[in-house]
């Protein structure tokens, strides 16, 4: 039987293929469908496979299949996993696949959930441009990994919950809290992680009041940016460089708020948050040639860092109640960009981002180590500490 006698078989009708869409691939079918629901499956398999058969040649090769998925229509076959899905649907390993092949692989959906994380992750982390030889595939969805799951940022926020919940449910019955609900530091979870100036002694302190909020405005706005910006970082970059960013910012936070303020109380996360910020501006730097629109997702989130520096800075400068400490603020900020550029993952090493690899990692910790000498030499600087 001739191959045009064969597709006519399979597509038993007079629909011609352009009328068919994409959005007609079955979901919910399994290999055990027999009978009229099995035979109308396959035509319209037959259809959108004769469809993106465009030499006629009875096989679908990879820039075939990129072209079926790039028509973003198919809710089986996600974007950018051209390759990926054409290496699992080969069973006989020659490259392409033939009709068989092709309505196997539409029976699966194992990159459905991935889709849609690969989608949040490109919108949040700056996606690499498009090569010549593979314009659909980006590098970025390929360093994309699951496993383990991006956990990390989530078990910070939850601690920082159950912190300030802690002290919400300690003043729940004094009247005097009323209508402030998680403003006091006086409760458990405050006195014992809080920064306190008059407690350096307590090194713990130095880290431990990012889990301390004066606020439930405080609170959701860290846990939103820290979540939504950290969980896309650790996507690509594993759970352990994110959390060393994001650690880095909390400690350059404190240390940099004791040297400028020395007799300054420290709450909220925002120096990891910050951190976590100018993490992404980081990745932007390391690998600006690979990534398309780098330049406008630079701008973004330059304006922000320095719209809220500035803000704060402003507000504590005209207003003698203003707590925020934006010397934290900016602190995190270049701790997060200086280890940005030292831990996250560079996709293409050349020879002056190595140069800069070691001056952010060299400044990073000149900075931090010449801190910690002053905290230990100059003890007259800082208020003289309380041991009660």
């Amino acid at each position: 039987m001739s191959l045009k006698q064969q597709r006519q078989r399979d597509v038993e009708g007079d629909v011609p293929p352009d009328s068919i869409s994409l959005e007609e691939m079955p979901l919910n079918r399994t290999n055990g469908n027999v009978g009229g629901e099995q035979a109308e499956d396959r035509r319209r398999i037959r259809l959108i496979f004769d469809k993106y058969d465009t030499d006629g040649d009875g096989l679908i090769s990879t820039p075939e299949l990129k072209a079926l998925i790039a028509s973003a229509g198919c809710r089986d076959m996600p974007p950018h996993m051209a390759e990926q899905i054409m290496r699992r649907s080969d069973e006989d390993n020659d490259g392409c696949l033939d009709f068989e092949e092709f309505y196997a692989m539409s029976l699966r959906q194992r990159w459905i959930m991935r889709r849609l994380v690969a989608r949040y992750c490109r919108y949040v982390v700056a996606p690499p441009k498009p090569k010549a030889a593979d314009e659909v595939d980006g590098e970025y969805e390929r360093q994309m990994s699951l496993c383990p799951p991006p956990l990390t940022m989530i078990i910070f926020s939850i601690v920082e919950i159950i912190a300030f919940l802690v002290d919400v449910i300690h003043f729940q019955d004094d009247p005097n809290y009323e209508g402030n609900i998680g403003e006091s530091v006086n409760g458990p979870a405050a006195t014992l992680c809080i920064y306190n100036p008059y407690k350096r002694y307590e090194a713990w302190r130095f880290a431990s009041y990012m889990f301390v909020h004066v606020g439930l405005r405080h609170l959701v706005m860290n846990l939103i940016i820290q979540i939504f910006l950290g969980v896309a970082l650790e996507l690509v970059h594993s759970w352990w460089r994110v959390a060393l960013v994001y650690l880095a910012g909390v400690m350059a936070g404190s240390m940099g708020t004791s040297l400028s303020s020395p007799r300054t109380f420290l709450a909220g996360a925002s120096g990891g948050v910050y951190a976590l910020i100018t993490a992404h501006v980081a990745t932007i730097i390391m690998n600006y040639s690979e990534m398309e629109y780098a330049i406008v997702q630079l701008l973004v989130f330059l304006v922000v860092i320095f719209a809220d520096l500035g803000g704060s800075v402003y507000h504590h400068l005209t207003d003698e109640y203003d707590r925020i400490g934006y010397v934290a603020h900016l602190s995190g900020a270049v701790a997060g960009l200086l280890v940005g550029i030292g831990v996250l993952r560079n996709l293409e090493k050349r020879p002056w981002e190595r140069i800069l690899w070691w001056i952010a990692v060299i400044v990073y910790f000149a900075l931090m180590f010449t801190g910690i000498l002053v905290h230990i030499f100059l003890p007259d600087y800082f208020p003289k500490p309380v041991y009660n």
